[in-house]
């Protein structure tokens, strides 16, 4: 046998077996289509829909409100707990009840479940960015709260912010009497999935809107974060809830479709400290 005919021969083999594979996954795909309304759950997880690209930016299309918020993740050193809280009280307190600050405040709270000796803070400013930027000058040039500052220094280990919009189909977070306990559950996106993530939830939010308090998107600091906070009367209620969710028509399907969104989560429980309008 010459080493043209061999060299054909080979050729050939392996033209065969790249079109019995091709053939093999368009039987595979066709089979794969047919079946996908009887998919199960775990199936449905390995769908990654398609993000749709968009010319304009995520704030623009996934919310219409000017309203910036801010969320302050404050560590606190465990021998300083209650006299943060109690001077933090105070001080959130007259700052948001000053018509000459921007800013008003959403919630206080510390945490029982997830990172503790942790308090959490949002503020809303409705002026945007403006009113961010607006409340810092504020509080660099209040006697009363440099004095608070001064004092916190010793009080934490840490501390950090972000920006946020809210979603629009969220609505914007409401005062709630008491009594709930909060859970905040921090989602971190892929990067170029926020769009997809607004879509999903913009219908999950009409199944599950009970309980639902408010859903933000990060601007500045760490991005491609998103944070859902819901309202529960204890953690027996959230059990409950969270199990009835999955007897909902569509909720599955919903759950399946951002999971592939998401790099790591997070799930705080949290009490609303005493300054907090939502208790």
């Amino acid at each position: 046998m010459n080493s043209t005919f061999k060299g054909s021969l080979l050729i050939g083999n392996i033209f065969s077996k790249k079109f019995k594979a091709l053939r093999f996954f368009s039987i595979t795909v066709k089979s794969y289509s047919n079946e996908s309304s009887s998919k199960g759950f775990f199936q449905k997880l390995m769908d990654i829909t398609p993000v749709s690209p968009h010319k304009s930016a995520h704030s623009k299309v996934l919310t219409q409100n000017k309203v910036i918020y801010e969320i302050q993740f404050e560590n606190v050193k465990p021998e300083f707990r209650r006299e943060y809280l109690k001077e933090t009280a105070l001080m959130m307190t007259s700052l948001s009840n000053n018509k000459s600050f921007p800013g008003i405040l959403v919630g206080s709270w510390t945490t029982l479940y997830g990172d503790l000796d942790q308090a959490v803070h949002i503020w809303s400013y409705a002026d945007g960015y403006d009113g961010a930027m607006n409340s810092i000058r504020y509080m660099n040039g209040n006697k009363e709260y440099q004095e608070y500052e001064q004092v916190r220094g010793h009080w934490l280990k840490s501390r950090k912010n972000q920006l946020l919009q809210e979603f629009s189909f969220w609505g914007t977070p409401q005062p709630r009497g008491p009594s709930h306990i909060y859970e905040l559950r921090s989602y971190r996106l892929k990067p170029g999935t926020l769009i997809e993530w607004g879509n999903k939830w913009g219908s999950a939010i009409q199944i599950r809107r009970k309980d639902a308090v408010g859903g933000f998107f990060s601007q500045v600091g760490d991005l491609y974060e998103v944070h859902h906070m819901w309202a529960y009367h204890d953690l027996e209620h959230r059990k409950k809830q969270r199990e009835d969710m999955w007897e909902a028509p569509g909720w599955d399907d919903l759950v399946a479709g951002t999971i592939p969104l998401v790099r790591s989560m997070e799930a705080r429980v949290l009490q609303p400290i005493s300054s907090s309008p939502m208790q």
